[in-house]
Protein backbone atom coordinates (compact mmCIF):
# COMPACT_ATOMS: atom_id res chain seq x y z
CA UNK A 1 0.00 0.00 0.00
CA UNK A 2 1.12 3.26 -0.72
CA UNK A 3 3.38 5.21 2.49
CA UNK A 4 1.79 7.53 4.89
CA UNK A 5 2.84 11.56 5.16
CA UNK A 6 3.33 11.24 8.25
CA UNK A 7 4.28 14.74 9.31
CA UNK A 8 4.15 17.97 6.91
CA UNK A 9 7.58 19.61 7.13
CA UNK A 10 8.83 22.64 6.28
CA UNK A 11 11.12 21.23 3.87
CA UNK A 12 9.41 17.71 3.20
CA UNK A 13 7.16 15.29 4.37
CA UNK A 14 7.97 11.93 6.44
CA UNK A 15 6.23 9.05 4.51
CA UNK A 16 5.86 5.89 6.76
CA UNK A 17 6.20 2.81 5.35
CA UNK A 18 3.00 0.27 6.38
CA UNK A 19 2.09 -3.14 5.22
CA UNK A 20 -1.66 -3.74 5.78
CA UNK A 21 -3.17 -7.33 4.78
CA UNK A 22 -6.52 -5.60 4.67
CA UNK A 23 -10.18 -7.40 4.82
CA UNK A 24 -12.98 -6.66 6.93
CA UNK A 25 -11.63 -8.11 10.30
CA UNK A 26 -11.20 -6.28 13.73
CA UNK A 27 -7.59 -4.29 13.06
CA UNK A 28 -4.37 -5.05 14.88
CA UNK A 29 -1.82 -2.79 14.35
CA UNK A 30 1.83 -3.80 15.73
CA UNK A 31 4.64 -1.69 16.64
CA UNK A 32 8.23 -2.78 16.11
CA UNK A 33 11.01 -3.07 18.90
CA UNK A 34 13.99 -0.73 18.54
CA UNK A 35 16.17 -0.86 16.39
CA UNK A 36 14.57 -2.99 13.64
CA UNK A 37 10.99 -2.71 11.81
CA UNK A 38 8.23 -3.66 10.91
CA UNK A 39 9.33 -7.26 9.50
CA UNK A 40 10.08 -8.20 12.82
CA UNK A 41 6.43 -9.04 13.38
CA UNK A 42 6.90 -11.36 10.59
CA UNK A 43 6.16 -15.07 12.88
CA UNK A 44 2.86 -12.53 13.88
CA UNK A 45 1.67 -11.56 11.14
CA UNK A 46 0.48 -14.87 9.04
CA UNK A 47 -0.86 -16.36 12.53
CA UNK A 48 -3.11 -13.14 12.88
CA UNK A 49 -4.07 -13.08 9.26
CA UNK A 50 -5.65 -16.85 9.65
CA UNK A 51 -7.44 -15.80 12.73
CA UNK A 52 -9.24 -13.54 10.59
CA UNK A 53 -7.84 -9.92 11.88
CA UNK A 54 -6.68 -7.08 9.62
CA UNK A 55 -3.09 -6.94 10.61
CA UNK A 56 -1.30 -3.63 9.83
CA UNK A 57 2.34 -3.12 10.81
CA UNK A 58 4.96 -0.07 9.98
CA UNK A 59 8.55 1.34 10.36
CA UNK A 60 8.79 3.67 12.87
CA UNK A 61 10.30 7.29 11.19
CA UNK A 62 13.94 6.64 10.76
CA UNK A 63 14.09 2.85 10.62
CA UNK A 64 13.49 0.21 8.34
CA UNK A 65 11.69 1.57 4.36
CA UNK A 66 10.33 4.59 6.01
CA UNK A 67 11.81 8.43 5.40
CA UNK A 68 14.84 9.57 7.79
CA UNK A 69 14.33 12.84 8.91
CA UNK A 70 17.62 14.11 11.06
CA UNK A 71 14.70 14.69 13.58
CA UNK A 72 11.75 14.42 15.02
CA UNK A 73 12.28 11.21 17.72
CA UNK A 74 10.72 12.12 20.78
CA UNK A 75 7.53 10.34 21.77
CA UNK A 76 5.13 13.19 21.13
CA UNK A 77 6.27 12.86 17.65
CA UNK A 78 6.32 9.45 17.38
CA UNK A 79 2.65 9.50 19.12
CA UNK A 80 1.96 12.44 16.31
CA UNK A 81 3.11 9.62 13.61
CA UNK A 82 0.81 6.76 15.01
CA UNK A 83 -1.87 8.90 15.58
CA UNK A 84 -1.67 10.13 11.67
CA UNK A 85 -1.52 6.56 10.67
CA UNK A 86 -4.34 5.57 12.74
CA UNK A 87 -6.55 8.78 11.22
CA UNK A 88 -5.35 7.83 7.44
CA UNK A 89 -6.27 4.35 8.00
CA UNK A 90 -9.70 4.95 9.67
CA UNK A 91 -8.65 2.54 12.12
CA UNK A 92 -11.82 1.48 14.42
CA UNK A 93 -11.93 -1.17 17.52
CA UNK A 94 -8.33 -1.31 17.10
CA UNK A 95 -6.00 -3.56 19.30
CA UNK A 96 -2.36 -1.84 19.82
CA UNK A 97 0.25 -4.13 20.57
CA UNK A 98 3.58 -2.57 20.81
CA UNK A 99 7.28 -4.25 21.52
CA UNK A 100 10.41 -2.66 23.17
CA UNK A 101 9.74 1.02 22.44
CA UNK A 102 6.89 0.72 21.29
CA UNK A 103 4.93 0.14 24.53
CA UNK A 104 5.77 3.83 25.46
CA UNK A 105 4.00 5.23 21.87
CA UNK A 106 0.81 2.73 22.92
CA UNK A 107 0.80 4.54 26.55
CA UNK A 108 1.15 8.20 25.58
CA UNK A 109 -1.27 7.84 22.52
CA UNK A 110 -3.81 6.63 25.08
CA UNK A 111 -2.64 9.64 27.26
CA UNK A 112 -2.83 12.45 24.27
CA UNK A 113 -5.15 11.22 22.45
CA UNK A 114 -7.96 9.01 24.39
CA UNK A 115 -9.57 5.52 23.51
CA UNK A 116 -12.61 6.37 21.02
CA UNK A 117 -10.79 4.05 17.99
CA UNK A 118 -9.45 1.44 20.83
CA UNK A 119 -10.42 -1.74 21.70
CA UNK A 120 -7.56 -3.15 24.06
CA UNK A 121 -3.57 -2.67 24.33
CA UNK A 122 -0.69 -5.11 24.50
CA UNK A 123 2.66 -4.38 25.61
CA UNK A 124 5.17 -6.68 24.72
CA UNK A 125 8.49 -6.13 26.47
CA UNK A 126 8.16 -2.65 26.82
CA UNK A 127 9.99 0.22 28.45
CA UNK A 128 7.16 1.63 30.63
CA UNK A 129 6.55 2.43 32.55
CA UNK A 130 10.18 4.84 33.23
CA UNK A 131 13.44 3.08 32.69
CA UNK A 132 16.07 5.42 33.92
CA UNK A 133 17.02 4.80 37.75
CA UNK A 134 16.62 8.19 39.54
CA UNK A 135 16.04 9.45 43.11
CA UNK A 136 12.39 9.90 42.18
CA UNK A 137 12.34 6.21 40.35
CA UNK A 138 14.47 4.00 42.06
CA UNK A 139 12.87 1.39 40.96
CA UNK A 140 13.87 1.63 37.27
CA UNK A 141 16.23 -0.43 35.97
CA UNK A 142 18.74 1.64 33.73
CA UNK A 143 21.35 3.27 35.72
CA UNK A 144 22.72 6.48 34.26
CA UNK A 145 25.84 4.94 34.17
CA UNK A 146 25.09 2.02 32.12
CA UNK A 147 22.92 4.75 29.77
CA UNK A 148 25.88 6.79 29.15
CA UNK A 149 28.35 3.80 28.36
CA UNK A 150 25.69 2.61 25.94
CA UNK A 151 25.57 5.81 24.39
CA UNK A 152 29.31 5.70 24.05
CA UNK A 153 30.28 2.49 22.15
CA UNK A 154 27.12 3.22 19.54
CA UNK A 155 28.74 6.52 18.69
CA UNK A 156 32.18 4.71 19.06
CA UNK A 157 30.96 2.12 16.87
CA UNK A 158 27.68 1.25 15.58
CA UNK A 159 27.77 -1.93 14.10
CA UNK A 160 29.92 -3.59 17.11
CA UNK A 161 27.14 -2.09 19.21
CA UNK A 162 24.13 -3.08 17.12
CA UNK A 163 26.19 -6.86 17.32
CA UNK A 164 26.26 -6.96 21.08
CA UNK A 165 22.86 -5.89 21.38
CA UNK A 166 21.78 -8.38 19.29
CA UNK A 167 23.29 -11.17 21.04
CA UNK A 168 21.63 -9.26 24.27
CA UNK A 169 18.36 -8.79 22.41
CA UNK A 170 18.16 -12.75 22.30
CA UNK A 171 19.19 -13.77 25.56
CA UNK A 172 17.66 -15.25 28.26
CA UNK A 173 19.14 -16.77 31.26
CA UNK A 174 22.93 -17.20 29.67
CA UNK A 175 21.41 -18.94 26.54
CA UNK A 176 20.81 -17.21 22.94
CA UNK A 177 17.29 -18.39 22.29
CA UNK A 178 17.33 -17.99 18.37
CA UNK A 179 19.45 -19.92 15.62
CA UNK A 180 22.35 -18.07 14.09
CA UNK A 181 19.72 -17.00 11.19
CA UNK A 182 17.57 -15.38 12.97
CA UNK A 183 20.23 -13.03 14.75
CA UNK A 184 21.57 -12.37 11.36
CA UNK A 185 18.51 -11.25 10.03
CA UNK A 186 18.02 -8.81 13.05
CA UNK A 187 21.18 -7.66 12.11
CA UNK A 188 20.11 -6.86 8.94
CA UNK A 189 17.36 -4.61 10.31
CA UNK A 190 19.49 -2.81 12.16
CA UNK A 191 21.28 -2.08 9.64
CA UNK A 192 18.29 -0.54 8.15
CA UNK A 193 17.75 2.12 11.03
CA UNK A 194 19.87 5.64 10.55
CA UNK A 195 22.38 6.63 13.22
CA UNK A 196 20.63 9.72 13.95
CA UNK A 197 17.03 7.80 15.17
CA UNK A 198 18.70 5.02 16.56
CA UNK A 199 20.81 7.24 19.17
CA UNK A 200 17.78 9.57 19.40
CA UNK A 201 15.39 6.56 20.13
CA UNK A 202 17.69 5.54 23.00
CA UNK A 203 17.68 8.80 24.55
CA UNK A 204 13.73 8.62 24.39
CA UNK A 205 13.08 5.10 25.76
CA UNK A 206 15.86 5.41 28.20
CA UNK A 207 14.23 9.01 29.65
CA UNK A 208 10.42 9.09 28.98
CA UNK A 209 8.90 8.58 32.05
CA UNK A 210 5.52 7.60 31.38
CA UNK A 211 4.06 6.82 34.63
CA UNK A 212 1.06 9.34 34.35
CA UNK A 213 0.34 7.95 31.05
CA UNK A 214 -0.77 4.63 32.56
CA UNK A 215 -2.66 6.15 34.63
CA UNK A 216 -5.12 6.90 31.71
CA UNK A 217 -5.06 3.14 30.22
CA UNK A 218 -8.91 2.34 30.85
CA UNK A 219 -9.21 -0.13 28.03
CA UNK A 220 -8.07 -4.28 28.80
CA UNK A 221 -4.62 -4.54 28.56
CA UNK A 222 -2.52 -7.54 28.23
CA UNK A 223 1.42 -7.62 29.26
CA UNK A 224 3.83 -10.34 28.19
CA UNK A 225 7.02 -10.34 28.69
CA UNK A 226 10.08 -12.93 29.04
CA UNK A 227 11.51 -13.95 32.41
CA UNK A 228 14.95 -13.80 31.10
CA UNK A 229 14.62 -9.99 29.00
CA UNK A 230 18.18 -9.04 29.66
CA UNK A 231 17.64 -5.34 28.12
CA UNK A 232 14.51 -4.31 30.18
CA UNK A 233 14.30 -6.85 33.01
CA UNK A 234 11.07 -8.07 34.06
CA UNK A 235 11.01 -6.85 37.22
CA UNK A 236 11.33 -3.26 36.68
CA UNK A 237 9.21 -2.99 33.85
CA UNK A 238 6.39 -5.62 33.26
CA UNK A 239 5.47 -5.83 36.73
CA UNK A 240 5.58 -2.54 37.48
CA UNK A 241 3.37 -1.64 34.59
CA UNK A 242 1.18 -4.62 35.15
CA UNK A 243 0.99 -2.73 39.07
CA UNK A 244 -0.01 0.49 37.20
CA UNK A 245 -3.04 -0.69 34.95
CA UNK A 246 -6.05 -2.05 37.12
CA UNK A 247 -7.21 -5.26 35.46
CA UNK A 248 -4.34 -6.01 33.03
CA UNK A 249 -2.96 -9.27 32.54
CA UNK A 250 0.57 -9.89 32.84
CA UNK A 251 1.60 -13.27 31.06
CA UNK A 252 5.50 -14.16 31.72
CA UNK A 253 7.38 -16.47 29.09
CA UNK A 254 9.23 -18.60 30.59
CA UNK A 255 13.27 -18.66 29.26
CA UNK A 256 11.90 -15.51 26.96
CA UNK A 257 14.58 -12.48 25.87
CA UNK A 258 13.27 -9.28 25.35
CA UNK A 259 12.35 -10.48 22.03
CA UNK A 260 10.35 -12.88 23.16
CA UNK A 261 8.08 -12.38 20.09
CA UNK A 262 10.99 -13.64 17.61
CA UNK A 263 12.13 -16.45 19.88
CA UNK A 264 8.73 -17.79 21.28
CA UNK A 265 6.22 -17.46 18.55
CA UNK A 266 3.95 -20.20 19.64
CA UNK A 267 3.79 -18.99 23.07
CA UNK A 268 3.60 -15.02 21.89
CA UNK A 269 0.74 -15.95 19.51
CA UNK A 270 -1.09 -18.15 21.89
CA UNK A 271 -1.32 -15.47 24.37
CA UNK A 272 -2.26 -13.00 21.79
CA UNK A 273 -5.14 -14.54 19.91
CA UNK A 274 -6.57 -15.72 23.36
CA UNK A 275 -6.46 -12.15 24.13
CA UNK A 276 -8.01 -10.99 21.24
CA UNK A 277 -10.62 -13.35 20.96
CA UNK A 278 -12.11 -12.24 24.08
Amino acid sequence: MPDVIAHHGVFKDTHLHVDDTGGAGRPVLLMHPWPLSGQAWSAQVPALRAAGYRVITYDRRGFGRSDKPLTGYSYETLTQDLHTLIDSLDLRELTLVGSSMGGGEIARYLSAYGADRVRSVVFASSVTPYLLQTTANPDGPLTMKDAARATAAFVKDQDAFYDQQMTEFFTANGQLRVSAATRAEALRLCGQASKEASLACMAAWANTDFRGDLTRVSVPTLIIHGDGDESVPLHGSARRTHQAIPGSELRVIVDGPHGCQISHPEEFNAALLEFLAR
